[in-house]
């Protein structure tokens, strides 16, 4: 255990309070931290590191009733981060319209795991209902940590139709829901999937989750996989339950591609940049919808 958890560990202990009690204290202030954040600070299994973070530790010092900077002294510089990388990768707000959402969003996430997750193969399984609406997402990640420690994977996305529901995120395999942000007004969602174990070096796990859109679902027509960082293996499987688009692009090189039943996208060794397709329903499909709904 790292110096800064043995000394918030000893001030709660001493101070007799509960990391319940601790979380309520915080939010009179103003300060919103989860149960299990306080408890990975503690524990050392992560520790402060974003500005919100450590505004909350100051909060902690004058709650513990532990003298100014005796805390938040012990945290010294933020650790490195992917040091495995030839260079430095992009923000987790790249590709992104308005970056500046996600980094406010992320804001009081633990991010730092990310670059060091190493992205062995990403699965995409995409569905179309039969009146060609966006019906759901399911999403397959194999992860290889480079270092002890990672415990989580943050989902990011956005839809371009705001102000509609947005979709249910559910936790399939190996994770459940950390903490949740929605903004519907932008169409906006992000969230922390929690591993049920804390990765070592070397060790990898395989992860499920799926976004499942709330009626009235939207109308389809692309799907998008943002790439920060290398991903070795992509599979993005799209299945049209109903009618065929018109036609469809594939958003990688641009190129026209023949519609079917499934559209499939296999590709190694993937540079960040953006994967997917677009489509187009023929004219007389659109109108028919425009009625309908």
């Amino acid at each position: 255990m790292d110096e800064f958890a043995e000394a918030l560990r000893s001030a709660i202990t001493n101070r007799g309070l509960g990391l319940e009690r601790l979380r309520e204290h915080l939010s009179q202030h103003g300060v919103s931290v989860s149960l299990a954040t306080l408890s990975y600070w503690q524990t050392g299994r992560s520790r402060p590191e974003r500005k919100k973070s450590l505004q909350a530790v100051v909060h902690l010092e004058h709650i513990l009733q532990v003298p100014p900077g005796h805390l938040s002294e012990l945290l010294g510089p933020p650790r490195p981060r992917g040091r495995w990388l030839r260079k430095a990768p992009a923000p987790m707000s790249a590709f992104w319209p308005e970056p500046s959402q996600v980094e406010h969003a992320l804001d009081d996430m633990e991010t730092r795991w990310d670059d060091q997750l190493i992205r062995v193969s990403q699965q995409d399984f995409v569905t179309i209902g039969a009146d060609r609406t966006e019906r759901s997402f399911r999403s397959r990640q194999v992860l290889s940590a480079s270092m002890n420690g990672p415990d989580r994977w943050v989902v990011i996305m956005h839809i371009d139709e705001h102000d509609r529901p947005l979709p249910e995120l559910r936790a399939l395999k190996n994770c459940e829901i950390g903490r949740l942000v929605e903004d519907e007004t932008q169409g906006f969602l992000a969230a922390e999937l929690l591993f049920d174990k804390v990765l070592r070096k070397g060790e990898s796990i395989v992860i499920e989750h799926e976004l499942v859109n709330r009626a009235p679902c939207p109308l389809a027509t692309n799907y998008e996989r943002k790439f920060r960082l290398p991903t070795r293996e992509y599979v993005l499987e799209v299945t049209f339950e109903g009618a065929l688009p018109a036609s469809v692009v594939q958003l990688s090189d641009n190129s026209a591609v023949d519609p079917s039943s499934t559209l499939l996208d296999v590709a190694l060794d993937v540079q960040p940049g953006v994967r997917g397709f677009r489509w187009d329903w023929d004219l007389k499909v659109k109108q028919d919808l425009k009625v309908t709904h």
